[in-house]
């Protein structure tokens, strides 16, 4: 009889523990860190690579220039048309006047002309039956832009000279762009140097191809190491960049690339006191796409006794 009960009983209570197990709340396993991405350092350049030539092809890119005219003091008319005295190599045969008086530069249409169009204008001002727009030159940030169609000019300053950059979002050269080789990617170009900041400002007299002397600051030097020899190298600071900029050649400038040298951007460095140069990424200047560029030339400190056999190779295209 008390067997009788106690079987019973048992099975009640085995009923209410599982019961009670189903509804106690499990636990939570410890949740893992989220694991850092890994960096892939090929797929790095490659999207770099990507967005240099996405840069180039724009209609306002390095391959639209068609044209670098210094200006002299005075009035000069301008246009297509072999009777002005700024013949520009595409456009309206006469866009109008432009006028250099010391340091303005003031440009009016032509009367009864084409439709052309003065973007960021400083001001404007009525002479001789004419509006004369001034205009911002590229010192200011802000350059404005006369265009007419697919051609567009801004006036450049470069040391005490002015000079007009003419862009033909149709031109030749934009239109038959070649591409751009490149050496293999090569994680071993990509450099963690030493950084030596100045304790003092310093700058450089950066040389351009056309002869001007542009002064830029030089905030310290990036020590490495190839193949068991030291070298350095000296960034400076260019306006309206985030980063410290490059200039440098090397010992397969004018063989496997651009004999003048290269350019190259690196972040600033970090609390570590290194700063990484990333060689691959090493580009073709302006001057190697096109003759009207005013590009800076390297510093003899950034001629490095070295070949560099990475990033972008001569451009084999038609300059």
């Amino acid at each position: 009889m008390r067997n009788r009960l106690l079987f019973p009983l048992l099975g009640v209570v085995a009923s209410l523990l599982a019961a009670c197990a189903q509804q106690e709340p499990r636990s939570a396993a410890p949740s893992a860190e989220p694991a850092a991405p890994v960096f892939d350092h090929a797929a790095d350049v490659e999207a770099w690579r990507s967005g240099r030539l996405e840069r180039l092809r724009k209609p306002d890119g390095w391959l639209s220039l068609i044209g670098l005219h210094w200006l002299t003091e005075g009035e000069q008319t301008l246009g297509s048309a072999p009777d002005n005295a700024i013949l520009l190599a595409a456009g309206p045969a006469h866009w109008g006047a432009l006028r250099l008086q010391g340091d303005e530069i003031v440009f009016a249409a032509a009367s009864g002309g084409p439709q052309v169009m003065v973007s960021n204008s400083s001001a404007e001002r009525s002479e001789g039956g004419r509006i004369w727009h001034v205009l911002a030159t590229d010192a200011s940030g802000s350059p404005s832009l006369v265009s007419a169609g697919s051609v567009s000019f801004l006036v450049l300053k470069r040391g005490d000279k002015y000079a007009l950059r003419v862009r033909d979002s149709e031109s030749e050269r934009r239109r038959n762009f070649a591409g751009i080789e490149h050496f293999a990617v090569d994680p071993g170009w990509r450099i963690v140097a030493d950084w030596t900041p100045h304790q003092e400002p310093r700058s450089f007299g950066i040389q351009t191809v056309i002869g001007t002397i542009e002064e830029m600051p030089n905030p310290g030097y990036a020590t490495f190491t190839r193949d068991g020899r030291e070298y350095r190298i000296y960034p400076v600071i260019e306006e309206g960049s985030e980063d410290l900029f490059i200039i440098f050649a090397d010992r397969t400038s004018g063989k496997e690339t651009y004999g003048p040298g290269r350019f190259l951007y690196a972040p600033w460095p970090k609390a570590d006191g290194k700063l990484v140069i990333d060689f691959n990424k090493a580009y073709n200047p302006p001057c190697a796409l096109n003759p009207f560029s005013t590009c800076p030339l390297p510093p003899p400190e950034n001629r490095l006794d070295l070949r560099v056999t990475a990033g972008e190779k001569k451009y084999q295209g038609e300059h």
